[in-house]
């Protein structure tokens, strides 16, 4: 497990999940660590298990100075595109921070703009402990939606490949077409919806 930097003072990390599917929300979430509570095992949410990631969601929200999680919808995504998207979704996760943050680590080469300092870390969520919070909670909430519109919409298999672009997701937007929660800005989905 890599020894990740936990930055000092009111420094959120910032990272998201769901850019790559095509449906559901893109969740962004912001988290202060607090120095004196370290949480042991934080990584890039990616390298963790299920089980490794819902146990640390846990802790960082009882051991962070402050943690946001916010969303930017299916609707927001096909009216804005997905890169505006996600960063409002990163700006709303920030202004939900109390206390609020002095400055932000954002996961990846661009920065929402912010009222605040911001510097962009590539490749952060396994370099920084308060990215790698951020892209657990991001994920975790993320997953847990997404269970929520699999029971809305089971057809798909969203409780499987999570709205990613999976061989099964494509079979069956051939089967059903596009629900109500696919991103139709997407080229998978706008094509299919121009085939119905």
């Amino acid at each position: 497990m890599p020894e990740l930097i936990v930055p000092e003072g009111l420094v959120c990390g910032i990272d998201e999940a769901g850019r790559g599917p095509l449906a559901g929300p893109v969740v962004a979430a912001a988290v202060i660590l607090d120095p004196a509570r370290p949480i042991a095992g934080l990584n890039d949410s990616k390298k963790l298990s299920e089980k490794k990631r819902d146990a640390l969601a846990v802790l960082i929200r009882e051991n962070a100075l402050a943690w946001c999680v916010a969303e930017a919808t299916v609707e927001e995504i096909d009216r804005l595109n997905i890169l505006h998207a996600t960063m409002l979704a990163m700006q709303r996760a920030v202004a939900g921070l109390v206390p609020r943050a002095e400055r932000a680590l954002v996961d990846g080469n661009r920065c929402p703009r912010l009222d605040i300092p911001a510097e962009a870390v590539v490749k952060g969520d396994g370099k920084i402990a308060s990215i790698a919070a951020a892209s657990i909670l991001a994920k975790t909430v993320r997953d847990a939606g997404m269970l929520a519109l699999h029971a809305a919409y089971p057809q798909y298999g969203f409780d499987r490949h999570m709205g990613y672009p999976t061989a099964a997701h494509f079979a069956a937007l051939e089967a059903h077409g596009a629900s109500p929660v696919h991103r139709t800005s997407f080229g998978p989905v706008a094509r299919q919806l121009s085939l119905l």
